[in-house]
Formats: C-alpha cells, structure tokens, sequence
C-alpha cells in the first residue's frame, strides 16, 4: 500500500494468512494488519451535495428492456420507462477485475455529462455474512481493492456510499472480526475522502435495530470522519419514518446528515416486513437533493429497482436483473 500520508496503522508481518478469511488474535490477514485511524472529524455543516444533479444511465437494463417491449408491449414498456429515466446508483464489488479502471471510467462518464456520481462500495471480508449476497474479499485485499477504488476518484468529488449493511449485520462475526471490520471501514473513510469522496456510513433502516444501538455501531465506525450515514438501502421502509428514525440517529452522533434510499419505498414495506423481493412494492420518490428535512441530504435509488435481493421465492440471484419484478414496481408507482 502506498500509505498516502494518511494516520492509519499497517503493518507488514511474516506470517501465513489461515484459510478463508479468518482472522488472527492480532488482527493480521494476509500479511496485513489494520489498526484504528486516527482521521480527523468532518464538521456538520450544510448539505455537501445540495443541488447535485444526478446521472441517468441511458444503457441500464430498465432501457434496453424498455426499448425491446417499445413495439409489442407498449403499456409496459412505458412503465418500465418509470425506472429506466431516473438516476440510480452504481454498484462495485469484487467482480471488476480493474477497481481502478472501473470506477475512473464511471466517475469520468458522469463528470463529463454534468452530473455527481453515486457509486457504492461492497466488497467487505464476510459480505453479508454468507448470506444471499455473500461475497467480499480477505482483509489485505479489501485494502488494495478500497485503495485503487478511492485513487478512481482522482479528485473528483462523487457520493459513495460504503459497505450497505456492514455495520448493522455485523452481530455474525467474531469480536475480533467486528475490530477489524469497523477498522476497515475507517481505513475506507480516509482514503476516499481524500480523493473527492463524499461519504456515508451503514446506518440500517428504521426496523432493524433502535436508534441508539445503530448509533452505537456508527460511532465505533468513527462516523464523526464521514459526511454521515445511509438508510433503508435495498429495503421498504415510508421515507416519513425513515426521517423520524434518521433523527433519533442524528441526535446521537453529534447531527450528522443522512441520505435515503427510496428507490422501492412507494407503497412502504410489507406488514411483516418482508426484505427479499417482496411481493406489491413500488418504486419511490426520484433521486434529488430536495427533500422534506434539512438533515435529508438526498433522496437516491441505491438500489436498483429490477435487481433481484436474492434467490428466494424464484428469483434469481442477488444483483440479477429480473424485469418482471421492475415492471411491477413501476406499475404500483404511485407517480
């Protein structure tokens, strides 16, 4: 690693990492050690991003399906036409054999058409905990791989949101683990705020755990470093109680901002709360900086609307396109 100048703690030592991605009572893996930063604070101020303009991916799968439906299906291509016009985030994990290159060429495209980028970092050691979307890499290569994520920036200032449900899903691992994981997320911090990044912390959504104990978790994260924190990214929740429980975070950690994802909110979630492609969802509210509270800093499609939660109740696998989940969703849209 080329250490940037940056206050962080990693030592080189000669030992073999075990298999998998286990972790050694001193924290080393893959002849890495991650240690706490020691990252200044980001003052809490006004709206980092306010009046950001956000960019529509005129090739997104919503748009080539909307197109191939144009002359036989008119009715749903119009609808899906709902999702293939408004901004979405982009996603980056371990399957970009170049980060560098990937996320460069993303943030260039963007830049140039005169919109802020929002990308999303998920590439966490135990993503997901094994879960429908496990996946992630070793801690030494979270580190490389975070490195050249953040030295794609090159400066240009882009939204990126880090790690969704790194820090309210960490109860699976270790004690140890858990250290590590919120080092790294630290360690993250610092290198993608250096090159431009706006960044925003694992804050989980407004079913999942209480206020204080997310609190709790952002501020072991050392959020103080962050821009503030996400919420409701890939779930249900009504962007009104998602703002009420974004506050009561807010209020314990020290004001920070918080953005929301209401790409499926429309209809809010399922009386039992269902996450993995629930059945009579609608896509929400656009993407904008223009939202209902001064600590909202946006509202984002994070998720992408059509993008499968996992392979459950015949689905595809997490992240697979599924079109006709998509057009349900822009066809119970309430706008």
């Amino acid at each position: 690693m080329g250490g940037k100048g940056l206050l962080f703690i990693v030592a080189l030592v000669a030992m073999t990492a075990c298999a998998g991605d286990a972790i050694a009572p001193d924290g080393a893996v893959n002849d890495r050690t991650i240690g706490p930063t020691d990252a200044p604070p980001v003052p809490v101020a006004g709206n980092p991003i306010v009046g950001a303009a956000f960019w529509v991916d005129p090739g997104s799968n919503a748009k080539l399906t909307a197109d191939t439906w144009r002359a036989t299906r008119p009715a749903d291509a119009a609808a899906m036409d709902k999702v293939a016009s408004n901004a979405q985030a982009q996603w980056f994990d371990g399957s970009s054999a170049d980060i560098f290159a990937a996320v460069n060429n993303a943030v260039t495209t963007v830049t140039n058409a005169g919109a802020i980028p929002v990308l999303v970092a998920y590439n966490i050691p135990h993503r997901d905990c094994g879960g429908l979307s496990a996946g992630g890499t070793t801690v030494g290569g979270y580190m490389a791989w975070i490195e050249a994520f953040a030295n794609g920036l090159g400066g240009r200032k882009s939204v990126v949101i880090l790690e969704p449900d790194a820090l309210t899903a960490m109860n699976c691992l270790s004690a140890a683990d858990q250290t590590t994981r919120v080092n790294l997320i630290q360690y993250a911090v610092q290198l993608l705020r250096a090159q431009g990044g706006v960044v925003y912390l694992d804050g989980g959504n407004s079913a999942w755990k209480s206020a204080s104990d997310q609190a709790a978790r952002l501020t072991r994260a050392n959020v103080a470093a962050a821009d503030g924190f996400f919420l409701n990214v890939s779930n249900f929740q009504y962007t009104a109680n998602t703002i009420a429980y974004g506050k009561a975070v807010s209020d314990r950690v020290g004001g920070k901002h918080f953005i929301i994802d209401t790409s499926r909110n429309g209809l809010g979630p399922t009386p039992d709360n269902q996450w993995c492609n629930p059945a009579g969802r609608a896509l929400g509210t656009p993407a904008s900086t223009s939202t209902e509270d001064s600590l909202v800093d946006a509202y984002l499609w994070i998720k992408a609307p059509g993008e499968s939660d996992g392979s459950c109740s015949g689905a595809p696998a997490a992240g697979v396109w599924w079109a006709d989940y998509a057009l349900g969703l822009a066809q119970r849209s309430p706008t």
